[in-house]
């Protein structure tokens, strides 16, 4: 494996804080770029806050919060990002906010850097297509919360190489615990491919009144053996997200077991959009504004 010593991470949303996390747990230096002071600053209370549910797991101490936290450097000068070994780009999923900010990238790095994309949604050869040297762009697909679930997915598009898809899967196996599973550049990839359907089915069913969403996730976590229920995991994940998610497959492809319900888009109208704001399926906090 190449030496990954530095990683440039690009976007610090909810999502990118918590690979920011595990980049930095693993002894990295990691730099983050953002688009401007004000989303920088919020980026690093999201840091934070994803460094604090992960020590819940791990019983980090307060040594190892303040030595994580601080391999972490935050800039808005995508310069910075010239010496990085590795980067992650963790922008929100828009195509092309996304093609931007690879073309940011791409401009600044030298020709042998591995780029990579946390996208959940959008094709990896897509993303490829217009960057120079096509074969070390591949997909690295983290969950959410990114520290987590075990499962990366080291995502193999039409014109990436084998020696970076073998670079990240071993890269993965050094990020405390996680497993690479390398799959196919298709809409969703493996996991939303199967997962976002049955969310969906989840939440027509609590509109079509079969059970409340207290028994529906009780139903499931029980039956299916899940640690977490379908509504409590949207709740984390955050309702909007999971609409621009599944709203993106369902383009992509034209499957119906992609159409976002009903209820889905009105709870993210009415800006219930789970745990990040204090309202969703399962979450209803009175201390919290709808917006």
């Amino acid at each position: 494996m190449r030496d990954i010593n530095c990683v440039g991470l690009v976007g610090l949303d909810t999502l990118g804080a918590g690979i920011a996390v595990v980049l930095a747990a693993s002894g990295r230096s990691v730099i983050v770029v953002e688009a401007d002071q004000p989303r920088l600053d919020a980026g690093r209370a999201a840091l934070e806050t994803a460094y604090d549910v992960t020590a819940g797991r791990t019983a980090g101490t307060a040594a190892d919060r303040e030595a994580t936290l601080g391999r972490v450097v935050g800039t808005t000068d995508v310069a910075r990002l010239a010496a990085v070994d590795l980067v992650v780009e963790s922008v929100a999923e828009d195509l092309l906010t996304k093609k931007e900010a690879l073309a940011q990238v791409v401009a600044t790095v030298g020709g042998h850097v591995p780029i990579v994309s946390s996208t959940s949604a959008f094709s990896i050869t897509q993303l490829a297509a217009d960057l120079p040297s096509p074969g070390r762009f591949a997909g690295l697909h983290f969950f959410h919360p990114a520290a987590a679930p075990r499962t990366v997915e080291v995502v193999r598009g039409l014109e990436t190489a084998d020696d970076t898809v073998d670079d990240l899967v071993s890269f993965v196996s050094t990020l405390g615990g996680k497993e690479a599973v390398v799959v196919k550049d298709h809409p969703g990839f493996l996991v939303n491919s199967m997962l976002v359907p049955y969310l969906n089915d989840v939440v027509q069913a609590l509109d079509d009144e079969l059970a409340s969403a207290e028994d529906l996730d009780l139903a499931l976590k029980l039956g299916l053996g899940y640690k977490l229920g379908p509504l409590e995991l949207l709740d984390t994940v955050g309702l909007d997200v999971h609409l621009q998610k599944t709203s993106a497959l369902h383009a992509a492809t034209g499957d119906a077991r992609y159409v976002p319900p009903p209820l889905l888009r009105r709870m993210v109208a009415a800006g219930r959009f789970g745990a990040k704001n204090g309202r969703g399926f399962r979450i209803d906090d009175p201390r919290k504004d709808d917006a």
